[in-house]
């Protein structure tokens, strides 16, 4: 099971910050860094989205809804569900932070990759991974000011103009100058990409900064933390199944239920981190923890299935006529052969 070098990153970053954290004016210069670095981080999200390619994939509307379902519906009803575990298993901040995870879209890179790892519907999968990224950029703010309220980090109109500024003006801005930037950020996507990466790491370092500055990780013990684990695996199975047995009950062919488990399953950390910390400040470095462990969890998880949907035997075509196979293919969107 592959341990994401990423995730590495992050937690010497942790360190990082616990042993040395930002104070003063070193934490102003960090503070004012990271929200240039969240502000850059979705204008190349939205420069990097082709608008094209999401709306091509509408004809497949109904496997695209399902997926946001999963991901903006039945997820939050998981968290709701979890509060009944405060404070016996987990802590309220550790718990704010579990629903904030349930809330942020689904990821769009290793969605693609699981499911063509699996012989699913690949372009599906790049639909579904933009419509969610889409979507999320407002949904996930709205949720979060209508779940968390000013307990979930001070949600308040200051918060929503933060949102505003910080993240959909930049996307919106990345959006509309796609047309001439798209090729630029196309030859140079790798060097982008770190740029990306370095970026997270900077929001990750300032919010566990305040954390360790305002004391805040003496709130939180080994067992709380394995707690959490255990109450995000559940969440985690309970998602992999649901989307597999759900895609067979409505009808889904083998492709479509593959695109339907890898993105309706999964929580993009790329666009939860920067969110979160806009949306609870000082509070972040708690919040944006689930997030961090459930990221390597479903890497871990699905890595395996999607090894083991590989190896399944190929469905043979019934009937004489390769022209309705094709007509079907077309229809649903799979991927031949």
């Amino acid at each position: 099971m592959p341990i994401d070098p990423y995730i590495l990153l992050l937690l010497a970053t942790v360190g990082v910050a616990a042993l040395f954290p930002a104070r003063g004016t070193v934490a102003d210069v960090a503070s004012g860094a990271s929200t240039a670095a969240i502000a850059l981080l979705f204008f190349l999200y939205g420069a990097r989205l082709s608008t094209r390619e999401a709306l091509d994939g509408l004809r497949h509307w109904r496997l695209h809804v399902t997926v946001l379902a999963c991901t903006f519906v039945v997820f939050p009803l998981l968290g709701l569900a979890a509060r009944g575990l405060v404070p016996v298993i987990l802590t309220h901040p550790l718990y704010q932070g579990l629903l904030f995870l349930t809330l942020v879209p689904s990821t769009v890179q290793s969605s693609i990759a699981f499911t063509s790892m699996a012989r699913g519907n690949v372009p599906a999968a790049i639909c579904a991974g933009s419509f969610s990224s889409l979507v999320g950029i407002i949904a996930t703010p709205l949720l979060a000011a209508s779940l968390l309220g000013g307990s979930g980090g001070g949600f308040s109109a200051d918060s929503l103009l933060k949102i505003v500024l910080q993240l959909l003006v930049p996307f919106l801005a990345g959006q509309l100058l796609r047309r001439w930037i798209g090729g630029f950020i196309t030859r140079h996507k790798q060097v982008l990409a770190l740029v990306d990466r370095g970026s997270i790491l900077l929001v990750v370092y300032t919010a566990f900064s305040q954390g360790m500055v305002q004391g805040i990780w003496h709130q939180v013990s080994s067992l709380r933390l394995g707690g959490l684990l255990v109450v995000e695996a559940v969440i985690l199975a309970v998602m992999l199944l649901l989307t597999w047995y759900g895609g067979k009950a409505l009808g889904f062919v083998r492709e479509d239920r593959i695109t339907l488990q890898f993105a309706g399953s999964k929580k993009s950390l790329a666009a939860g981190l920067p969110m979160a910390s806009v949306l609870f400040g000082p509070q972040a470095s708690l919040a944006v923890l689930p997030l961090m462990l459930f990221h390597q969890m479903q890497l871990m998880v699905c890595a395996v299935i999607a090894k083991r949907r590989s190896h399944d035997p190929r469905p043979r075509v019934t009937g004489p006529e390769p022209a309705a196979a094709s007509r079907t293919g077309v229809g649903t969107g799979t991927r031949s052969g």
